[in-house]
């Protein structure tokens, strides 16, 4: 055996299934509108000398129009190929060989998979009943000597949004790099005033993680970045990163995209809109949906339902793809991506034929899987 033990014993991340179509993909979280045209003329601005040199290694287009977007400085933004690349280069920049890394439980699995590659055992914290951070996390985590801390907000996989102020104070007392995770903060309703990138002015600790694949529909351009006090970000991020990690392409497309704000803005209304209608039919049918301020929900199957196990399998034997994770606190849910309004559906349409709560009706041309992407 050639790898270091902590690899040889680890089990890597397992992402979402990918089906072949027709399938009805409510398991990943992608956003379920389409980039805009804006965004899709983009790319044929590509030019066969942007391909034969290498990009530019500082994306400092791209930054620049991050920076604007945000409102901070361009010495505050790292450019990454994708959030993952961000996350990964924060566990081995900021966590220790041996020092703990602070996750909560659940959490998105990756963290995990990730500190056991930098061969950091991790510190969980169970969150409360509601998904609600407990009081204490501070101070478990610095206790456990965590040295970094990952936290998904809106957390993932339950869609529950962490207030700003909770995320300042938990900052202000971690005694370790916080590293929050915002890949689906786009979805967040306005009325909570969420703004984290305000704070990071203030707390030389907090280190926020953006992404185009969700909010900006571009899951498969892989474009993330960072925000971060300049002393973070700059002497230290910066100088751990692959040279070139972000291509050509993605700068353009991704410069072009930030700059397309009515468009994109548009697709968040959407989603919020369908999470609300969605939310409260599968209410209306018997199951628990938690408050999410994300692209997907997640909901507790009662027993008089069945199993969220069987539901999930027979889901898939319709080709509607959902997420069912087999571990503690979470066998009994089920996470579902917000997909289009044809898609939500036809998936309201399959459970009531699962379930028994309605009379089972065979799906109809407009109501068939492929439709149903079609009219994406």
């Amino acid at each position: 055996m050639y790898e270091r033990p902590n690899i040889r014993r680890m089990a890597g991340y397992v992402p979402g299934e990918q089906p072949l179509a027709p399938a009805i993909k409510l398991n990943t979280n992608e956003n379920p509108l389409a980039p805009s045209s804006t965004v899709v003329k983009a790319l044929s601005d590509i030019t066969p000398v942007m391909l034969q040199r290498y990009p530019d290694p500082q994306a400092g287009q791209l930054r620049r129009a991050i920076a604007d977007y945000h409102g901070c400085e361009l010495e505050q933004v790292i450019a990454t190929n994708g959030s993952d690349e961000l996350l990964r280069l924060a566990v081995t920049t900021f966590g220790v060989p041996g020092h703990a890394i602070g996750i909560t439980d659940p959490g998105y699995n990756l963290y995990g998979v990730l500190a056991t590659i930098q061969d950091c055992p991790v510190a969980r914290v169970a969150l409360d009943d509601d998904w609600n951070l407990p009081g204490d996390i501070a101070d478990r985590w610095n206790k456990a000597g965590a040295r970094l801390a990952l936290l998904t907000n809106p957390h993932a996989p339950t869609g529950r949004l962490i207030l700003s102020g909770v995320i300042a104070r938990l900052a202000a007392e971690f005694q370790g790099v916080l590293l929050v995770d915002e890949a689906y903060v786009d979805f967040a309703d306005p009325v909570h005033g969420h703004d984290l990138v305000s704070l990071i002015q203030y707390l030389p600790n907090l280190l926020l993680v953006r992404t185009l694949s969700k909010g900006h529909s571009l899951a498969g351009l892989r474009l993330g970045y960072g925000l971060g006090s300049a002393n973070l970000i700059e002497p230290i991020l910066n100088k751990v990163r692959d040279s070139y990690n972000v291509d050509a392409i993605a700068q353009h497309v991704a410069t072009v995209a930030l700059g397309d704000v009515e468009t994109t803005r548009a697709s968040w209304d959407f989603v919020r809109g369908e999470r609300h209608r969605v939310s409260m039919a599968l209410r209306e049918r018997g199951f628990h949906v938690f408050p999410s301020e994300a692209n997907f929900i997640l909901l507790r199957v009662p027993e008089t339902l069945g199993k969220a196990a069987a539901i999930y399998s027979a889901l898939a034997n319709e080709h509607i793809h959902v997420r069912w994770f087999d571990q503690h606190r979470l066998a009994d849910c089920l996470r579902i991506t917000i997909g289009t309004a044809r898609e939500n559906d036809c998936l309201l349409s399959a459970i009531d034929g699962i379930t028994g709560i309605a009379p089972a009706t065979a799906l109809n041309d407009n109501q068939s899987p492929g439709n149903a992407i079609a009219g994406a």
